[in-house]
């Protein structure tokens, strides 16, 4: 008997989810706020197919774990449109990742006529397969967060199946009372992604007593004279200009970005070889890497962007850590352009290079107002210090393309939670900042 147990496992449709394997919960983040409480995880692809046993991440599916507890003395009502505008239920969750004997031998086109032989073992497959799919759907149900509120003393658990990221996740969790609302935003790590910040020691670029402490004429002086433009390796040739200043710590300013902006992945013959194909036919590489560009005798310490319709859309953003300290915060100096076509160039190694839009101060007020619409942004404002480059005379960066600016910078001083800014001034045009209410 258990010799034929594998044979007509074989001859049917085998489903085989591992509900007990669960490594993400080592990963979960917590946040509590009043009487609420919530902790999250979000699955990489090699995790949801082993849970789930069919392989989400090739559907553009993730599933994300939660753990929502009210010890509050009325229900909580818990918004997944907030979540993710485009969640899916668990039975569409399920339905895309149907077993379909028909699909899959039209998917072997002329060699299915050497499977004439096994036709008769076809029934066995339909009935196999429908018999998995009503396990699969039961199962997604099984394991989704329920619907409807979260009873006082009450803890509900499961996931919602949300749209593929990679690397760092930014979840948003709204929780809604009688009297309040509860808004939680968490970065999320997602293991696989080798990303290019992975390798940088932000905690040993500077020594304790080279840091520098600053109030808020300080910080305007100090930024006034960092470098007006990055620049290639040996710090001969002047690049795009130095025209952002983050100020927050690291976990901020990827929450604050998430939402909206994706990571870059590490140099490798195999993210080049992604990056060519999606420059040959016109496609969105989300995660694809960037060139590097030097300020402080080394490369950016990590970058952001944020593509449109294919690879050659995109607004690259650079950031490098300074000494500087704000209210206990560290400081970023930044770079920001906009790419908005590709050109030939002897320049670089593969004779092109993406060309950036010339107003390079679009970009900058971009990457400001998006984060002012994050809701993340405490104060903000503009510094003087990357110098004036008029249409008449316009600099250039590396790859000799064009560029005008008014000569400021963006400054914005991030909150990890969600704030109302106001606009407050430095008393000097093109210097004002903003304060939390």
């Amino acid at each position: 008997m258990n010799k034929q147990l594998p044979l007509l496992r074989r001859l049917g449709v085998p489903y085989t989810p591992h509900p007990d394997e669960r490594p993400f919960l080592e990963r979960l983040q917590t946040r509590q706020e009043g009487h609420a409480e919530v902790k999250v995880a979000a699955l990489s692809g090699h995790e949801s197919n082993r849970f789930f046993g069919v392989p989400l991440a090739r559907r553009g599916i993730q599933p994300v774990w939660l753990e929502i507890s009210n010890r509050g003395e009325g229900p909580l009502f818990f918004d997944r449109v907030y979540l993710d505008p485009n969640y899916y239920p668990p039975l569409e969750a399920a339905l895309v990742n149907h077993f379909a004997i028909v699909k899959r031998l039209a998917g072997f086109g002329a060699l299915a006529w050497f499977f004439l032989p096994l036709l008769v073992l076809l029934p066995l497959k339909f009935l196999g397969a429908r018999r998995a799919n009503r396990r699969m759907d039961e199962y997604f149900r099984e394991h989704a967060f329920p619907i409807g509120a979260i009873a006082p003393g009450t803890t509900a658990r499961g996931f919602v199946f949300t749209l593929l990221d990679d690397g760092t996740k930014t979840i948003q969790v709204r929780l809604l009372t009688r009297d309040t609302k509860h808004e939680f935003v968490m970065a999320v790590p997602i293991p696989g992604l080798v990303v290019d910040y992975e390798t940088r020691p932000f905690d040993d670029l500077y020594d304790a007593d080279s840091l520098i402490d600053c109030d808020e004429t300080t910080l305007r002086a100090e930024l006034t004279k960092q470098p007006r433009a990055t620049g290639n390796r040996l710090g001969v040739r002047e690049g795009d200009p130095a025209n952002l200043v983050v100020i927050a710590d690291f976990a901020t300013i990827l929450t604050a970005f998430g939402t909206r902006w994706d990571e870059t992945e590490t140099i490798t013959l195999a993210t080049c070889w992604k990056t060519a194909k999606a420059f040959l036919f016109g496609t969105r590489y989300r995660y694809s890497p960037v060139s590097p560009l030097y300020l402080y005798g080394r490369s950016q310490d990590f970058a952001l962007q944020r593509t449109r319709h294919t690879i050659n859309e995109r607004l690259h953003l650079r950031l490098w850590l300074t000494p500087l300290r704000f209210e206990q915060k560290p400081v970023w100096v930044g770079q920001i352009s906009r790419d908005i076509g590709v050109r030939i160039t002897w320049r670089t190694w593969n004779l092109t290079t993406h060309r950036i839009d010339p107003d390079v101060d679009d970009a900058r007020d971009y990457v400001l107002e998006d984060v002012l619409n994050s809701g993340h942004l405490d104060r903000m404002g503009y510094v003087e210090g990357v110098e004036v480059s008029e249409p008449q005379a316009p600099r250039r960066n590396l790859c000799a393309d064009p560029y005008v600016t008014d000569g400021n910078r963006a400054v914005m001083i991030l909150s990890p939670t969600t704030s109302d800014p106001k606009f407050l001034g430095w008393h000097k045009p093109n210097a004002v900042y903003c304060e939390s209410r």
